[in-house]
């Protein structure tokens, strides 16, 4: 991966707006942190009480939840894809950015009104859509908003807020179901996506505040400049950890099943695997805010190795069978110290390359290449997990982590300087 392609350690950034390291949380960048966090939040809050409502509600099975799951998350690479090319243009990407996020909290909040399988297929692939194509257009935003001496830091506070809202919304939808019963629960996850589309639209306003419309750009990829920008290069690495980056779901699985070969009950044992997930989340929160430091100082390059290597760690003790509730917090906040870092890096990197009228296209093709190669990780695992063993499983995904982590190693940096 390039290294801190931003700009050189004695050349000064480009005036922003935001006056060096002592203001670079400015509101604007604050706003699109606590976006991520409230949008994440309210459709965690969803996410954790669907199973119960498919199952228990509409009365359905497991396969049926796992399809609407997987086409969704197709539907979400397939749309940040489209969404990249969408966000080159600046006065486009505040209405796409606060659409999108309005039509994740309406089409989430909705399924708590489903009576049927396929209206929550529909509207859970109507708000994972729109999560997708939203995410080009954040991630351009806060480039805009941010000074590129701490881009790190900036991304670092956005991907902590996802996280975050990812512990929170599953300890709310607890209380929710435990309160009101699981429809009420869904319904409640309208609010805080709500509350994101008015966070993202100020957020939106403050770029145009600072910068104007900017100039009209066509909606094409650009695949051509982002190659003549350096960026397909460093992508290398990127692809080989997507390869081994799994969805929690398998860690959750893992854990659980684990913890009952320990005498736990089942219940039990998937309460406690849901708690240390929080901590996964919780400590990928600390980590992808320390990590924006540290990117900011080194390079998105170290930083990005390390969330791989790290990765190796996590999955070698998955592998292992270690059934101790201590040993599966280790593993799973070793995973979320790697996702914290490597997610971090990833943004960075695209942002400090690329000049703003490419960085669109450049967060969709990244958008593009987490989703397909989480994709081809998490099945090509759940079936050595089937027909092999979990041991096999998270090897394979843990030499892919490795092969990421050499290869990020091994590319030597090449400096660009992306204009604003």
């Amino acid at each position: 991966m390039a290294e801190d392609p931003g700009h050189p350690p004695h050349q000064p950034a480009p005036n922003t707006g935001a006056a060096e390291d002592g203001s670079w949380l400015t509101a604007g960048v604050g706003s699109v942190g606590a976006t991520s966090f409230l949008s994440d939040a309210g459709h965690e809050i969803a996410t954790a009480a669907l199973p119960s409502f498919m199952t228990s509600v509409l009365h359905t099975s497991a396969a049926a939840l796992g399809l609407i799951e997987g086409i969704s998350d197709a539907l979400t690479g397939l749309a940040k894809l489209v969404g990249g090319p969408l966000a080159n243009d600046p006065r486009r990407r505040g209405r796409i950015a606060s659409g999108g996020y309005l039509g994740t909290a309406l089409a989430t909040g909705a399924i708590g009104l489903a009576t049927a399988v396929w209206q929550v297929g529909v509207l859970r692939a109507i708000a994972w859509s729109s999560r997708g194509l939203r995410s080009p257009a954040k991630d351009t935003l806060l480039a805009s908003l941010a000074p590129p001496h701490a881009y790190g830091r900036a991304y670092g506070l956005e991907r902590a807020g996802d996280n975050l809202g990812a512990v929170v919304g599953p300890l709310a939808a607890a209380a929710l179901v435990a309160g009101l019963g699981i429809r009420p629960a869904i319904w409640f996850a309208f609010l805080p996506g709500v509350l994101a589309a008015l966070t993202i639209t100020f957020a939106a306003r403050e770029a145009r505040r600072r910068h104007g419309d900017g100039i009209r750009e066509p909606i094409r990829l650009h695949f051509a400049g982002l190659r003549g920008a350096g960026l397909l290069r460093p992508m290398l690495p990127i692809v080989l950890f997507e390869f081994g980056n799994l969805a929690v779901t398998l860690l959750i699985l893992r854990a659980t099943q684990l913890l009952q070969s320990q005498g736990h009950s089942a219940a039990t044992a998937a309460s406690l695997a849901i708690l240390i997930y929080a901590a996964h989340n919780a400590v990928g929160a600390v980590i992808a805010y320390v990590g924006g430091h540290w990117t900011d100082r080194v390079g998105p390059r170290a930083v990005f190795a390390a969330g791989s290597a790290v990765y190796v760690l996590a999955y070698a003790g998955f592998a292992a069978g270690f059934a101790s509730w201590w040993a599966l917090l280790i593993s799973f906040t070793l995973a979320g110290a790697g996702i914290g870092l490597a997610e971090t890096a990833e943004s960075a990197l695209v942002a400090q390359m690329l000049p703003d009228h490419l960085r669109g296209s450049g967060f969709g093709l990244l958008g593009a290449v987490q989703a397909a190669g989480d994709l081809v990780a998490t099945v090509t695992v759940g079936i050595l997990y089937t027909a092999l063993s979990p041991t096999a499983g998270f090897l394979y995904a843990a030499g892919w982590m490795l092969l990421s982590a050499l290869t990020a190693g091994a590319l030597a940096p090449r400096r660009q300087t992306a204009t604003r």
